[in-house]
């Protein structure tokens, strides 16, 4: 008989992949929150599992229920989540679901602060390129994939795990529950500041994960990254550690080239991380039988993660990127790459300050000299995203000072913003706007029109 879940904040980007993929295995799946977005909504309609109401009702939760679901959204107090402690019924996060399908799965997991997406997204291109048989959770829509989550009987399931708190009942990393048996770690550098409050305490959960690594299995590791570095060279020998740094590359004319045992081959993908974080994803290929000729095949095809360097339009003289970075150590790196790539080129970069991290007057030191290689640098506030997050306004000096940039521009409004990005000329220009928010929705019609004549 077909298994019956409960999702509590079905609505989240990961949740109702999740629950898309089981309603696709045959399970019945029911869901509530309280606010449901696009694209969410759509796709959970069209599957005929989005909620009939907004909001949380308890008499969705019965005893012959399987199991519920609960997303980070959802909060203690949540009535559905009271119904389901008083029925005793079994509670999952999210993590602990995806172990709970992958019990008897090779489980391999791509970890650290940064780069995370694109590795994983680099390792799912190459395997479905071969035809091979995996299961997956990555953290971002990818091309080629219809969800972003996959549970099935294949063998081995690529895990993207994220440090990031598992539940509202559960303050651990969600990391720490999928048991891995082989892992990676690209770097460590300090994020989350409401939940990691110091640098010390971030970086405990990744010894304490590295420590998790059982007899037997592999720990694969940035080298350049000296924090990772330094757990892979101390790590017990009851496990392989395998160091890897950037595949060596050349760049010409705004490509950049692998330089292989068989030659140059040219890839779409750029920039110092970006090519470490090739590495890691070959690495990782090789512990599960791939090998370097198969893997160079595959990624020659591999157009880059959703909003990773992300190219929304581009002509002969100027390509306007957008990218999620918004921690320091991604946004330093993603400016670095593009400047470099196109180094003839003005560099226009944008930063919308969205995380309560990247909010935070504390935090905001941890930023300095990131937008060193940008030629003209910008950083867009919301008063009201840092009037919800209950933070003080920062002022253009705070900022330029915090960046180490004393020509840094600051815009407050997402119309003045636009009217400054749209009075610019983009010839031999590059425009960067990254964030992990969206802009308010700016409209980005006349930008793009610019680019494309």
């Amino acid at each position: 008989m077909s298994k019956n879940y409960h999702f509590i904040a079905v609505g989240g980007s990961v949740m109702h992949n999740l629950a898309l993929s089981m309603a696709a295995k045959g399970y019945k799946v029911t869901g509530s929150d309280d606010e449901i977005y696009e694209p969410s909504r759509t796709r959970l309609q069209q599957a005929g599992i989005l909620p009939s109401e907004k909001g949380w009702f308890p008499d969705k939760i019965h005893p012959s229920l399987d199991g519920i679901i609960l997303g980070m959204h959802a909060r203690q107090d949540n009535p559905e989540l009271q119904r389901a402690i008083a029925l005793n019924l079994p509670i999952y996060s999210f993590p602990e679901f995806i172990y709970e399908q992958s019990k008897e799965k090779k489980r391999i997991v791509i970890s650290g602060s940064h780069g995370k997406t694109t590795i994983t997204s680099m390792v799912l291109h190459v395997l479905k390129f071969h035809g091979l048989n995996f299961d997956y959770l990555v953290g971002a829509q990818i091309e080629g994939f219809d969800l972003m989550v996959k549970l099935s009987d294949a063998p081995i399931i690529i895990i993207e795990g994220d440090e990031y708190l598992t539940s509202p009942m559960d303050r651990r990393p969600k990391f720490f529950h999928y048991h891995h048996h082989v892992l990676l770690m690209s770097g460590i550098a300090w994020d989350h500041f409401n939940v990691f409050p110091t640098f010390d305490h971030y970086l405990e959960q990744f010894k304490m994960l590295v420590s998790m690594t059982p007899d037997g299995g592999e720990f694969i590791y940035c080298a350049k990254d000296p924090e990772v570095k330094n757990l892979g060279e101390n790590a017990p020998r009851r496990f392989t550690s395998t160091p890897y740094e950037a595949h060596p590359y050349e760049i010409e004319e705004g490509i950049t080239y692998l330089l292989t045992s068989e030659g140059r081959l040219a890839i779409a993908v750029f920039g110092e991380h970006n090519l470490q974080n090739l590495q890691g994803a070959l690495e990782i290929c090789k512990s599960i039988g791939v090998n370097e000729a198969g893997f160079y095949d595959a990624i020659s095809h591999f157009k880059g993660a959703a909003k990773r360097q992300e190219i929304v339009a581009q002509s002969n003289h100027g390509i306007f990127y957008r990218d999620f970075a918004h921690a320091p150590s991604k946004l330093k790196a993603t400016v670095e790459a593009v400047k470099a790539q196109f180094p003839g080129r003005n560099l226009v970069a944008v930063q919308e300050l969205h995380t309560y991290s990247s909010l935070n007057k504390d935090f905001l030191h941890n930023y300095a000299h990131t937008f060193d290689a940008a030629d003209e640098a910008i950083i867009y506030l919301n008063p009201k995203a840092v009037s919800l997050k209950k933070l003080e306004l920062m002022d253009e000096h705070t900022l330029r000072k915090g960046f180490g940039r004393e020509d840094l521009i600051l815009f407050t409004s997402i119309g003045d913003l636009k009217d400054h990005l749209e009075s610019k000329s983009y010839e031999n220009s590059n425009l960067l706007m990254m964030s992990s928010g969206n802009y308010d929705d700016m409209d980005l019609t006349i930008l793009k029109n610019k680019f494309n004549q």
